[in-house]
């Protein structure tokens, strides 16, 4: 091992823990200056934008839930919200709130496996949830019994938890009756306790120091709290510039993608910048527009008021914009709290529509659509030819978005983590994997061990 005050090395961590997927970290830092950050994505490519092109304009929605094992809900509705925007056909109605619902459980239960699994123990001292469990056992039985709710949505709905199989173009296979949706009702009465409880819990959290400069993006719908459709947002890091919005169909021109030699993910940049999607930035962007027991369960556990979009415009200040990675926890216990009072409200004024579909035909042309998934802002775009044959596919999911940014962070943790002497391999390992974990970068569902080496750097290396 070298020496932890050597002013020349290079950290890697081979395997994050507790995050969705396969990466890396390596970090290097030369006399006493971290001079990079480089978060590697090593999974196999997916390939999906290449699967997808010659198929039907009816399978992006069943071809692209396969993305994702936690978040399967946001792919197939960005899917489906880019196909019909490519075909001229608008869902609304029963058939627009019963996706919303269905949104709301998949934010049930990822937001809850995220804070409780993977997030909760860094903040209580634990390696792992199993850890956690032993000493805080009504906590954790708490965690299961809210995403099992998410998941119970999910399946009624959308014929099973994980990959579901009833969401199609247009709407459903199949729609529920009220009487279905009865018990559905109970068991979320249950769960809003149980989110209440959450964010008292998170509350109670000790949350370091600490703020992202990046510019926030999210979707950002009149009236309502943004989920599943909205027009993309930009609340700029510098306080003195307004916000700014651009159409879904022009987010190409302001989000572009490169290769990074060192990931199999493409980064993202929003007009040249650093920017982040998620939980942040949908607070930001849309907080106010929360319902009045969410914002004031987001007063009591500290977050203050959410900036008013209209003060903004106006450059006046008001309203508090949280960009302290480490209390995004407690955005996620707000939203999950949201979410289950905005399924409770949509099943009290359920009334089953007379078809479970709309007729969406295929015509020639590109389609764009964006959701905000758990983790951030999603983008489709397909480009479809007469037939209705897809010709060709772009899907910019959160995490590529995020990497930019996370990386800034990691840079700049490390960086004050040597200024204060807090330098061993051990104590950097722990401060990048919790740092990284902020961000619940959805990578994909696996679990690794952590294994740290440390090289030595001559100072021209």
């Amino acid at each position: 091992m070298t020496d932890p005050a050597a002013p020349s090395r290079v950290l890697r961590i081979p395997a994050l823990t507790r995050v969705e997927g396969e990466a890396a970290l390596r970090l290097r830092i030369l006399d006493g200056t971290v001079t990079e950050a480089r978060l590697k994505i090593y999974e196999p490519p997916r390939f999906f934008e290449a699967f997808l092109r010659g198929r039907a304009h009816t399978e992006p929605p069943d071809i692209t839930s396969r993305v994702c094992g936690i978040c399967p809900v946001a792919y197939q509705l960005s899917a489906c919200r880019a196909v019909e925007d490519a075909c001229g056909a608008v869902v609304d109605g029963q058939l627009a709130a019963l996706r919303r619902l269905l949104y709301c459980g998949e934010w049930i239960e990822s937001q809850t496996l995220h804070m409780y699994l993977l997030h909760a123990p860094d903040f209580l001292g634990h390696a792992d949830l199993i850890a956690m469990a032993r000493t805080h056992p009504e906590h954790v039985q708490r965690g299961l019994r809210l995403k099992q709710t998410g998941n119970a949505i999910m399946e009624l709905l959308g014929g099973r938890a994980i990959h579901p199989v009833n969401i199609r173009l247009g709407g459903f296979h199949r729609t529920p009756t009220r009487s279905e949706l009865r018990p559905l009702e109970e068991r979320l009465r249950v769960a809003l306790d149980d989110a209440w409880d959450t964010v008292r819990w998170v509350a109670g959290f000790d949350f370091p120091q600490a703020k992202c400069d990046a510019d926030l993006l999210a979707l950002a719908e009149p009236g309502t709290y943004a989920i599943e459709s909205g027009v993309p947002t930009v609340l700029p890091a510098d306080p003195t510039l307004p916000p700014r919005s651009f159409p879904v169909r022009h987010f190409s021109d302001h989000v572009t993608e490169q290769q990074a030699p060192h990931s199999t993910a493409l980064h993202a940049r929003l007009d040249g910048r650093r920017h982040l999607t998620g939980s942040l930035a949908r607070y930001a962007v849309s907080g106010h527009l929360l319902s009045p027991t969410a914002l004031q369960a987001a007063r009591e556990a500290g977050l203050g008021d959410p900036p008013l979009a209209s003060f903004r415009a106006e450059g006046t200040a008001r309203g508090e914009v949280c960009r302290n990675p480490y209390r995004s926890i407690l955005v996620r216990a707000v939203e999950v709290l949201y979410a289950v009072e905005e399924a409770l409200r949509i099943i009290d004024a359920y009334e089953p529509p007379p078809r479970p579909y709309i007729e969406v035909p295929p015509r020639a042309g590109v389609g764009h659509g964006a959701t905000e998934a758990p983790r951030g802002l999603l983008y489709h775009r397909y480009h479809l030819d007469g037939d209705g044959r897809i010709t060709d596919a772009c899907l910019v999911p959160p995490t590529a978005q995020n990497q930019g940014a996370i990386e800034e962070d990691l840079r700049l943790l490390v960086q004050d983590a040597l200024v204060r002497g807090q330098a061993s391999d051990a104590e950097l390992a722990r401060l990048c994997e919790r740092a990284i974990r902020n961000h619940d970068p959805c990578i994909s569902c696996s679990a690794h061990f952590l294994d740290l080496n440390t090289e030595a750097l001559s100072s021209v290396d």
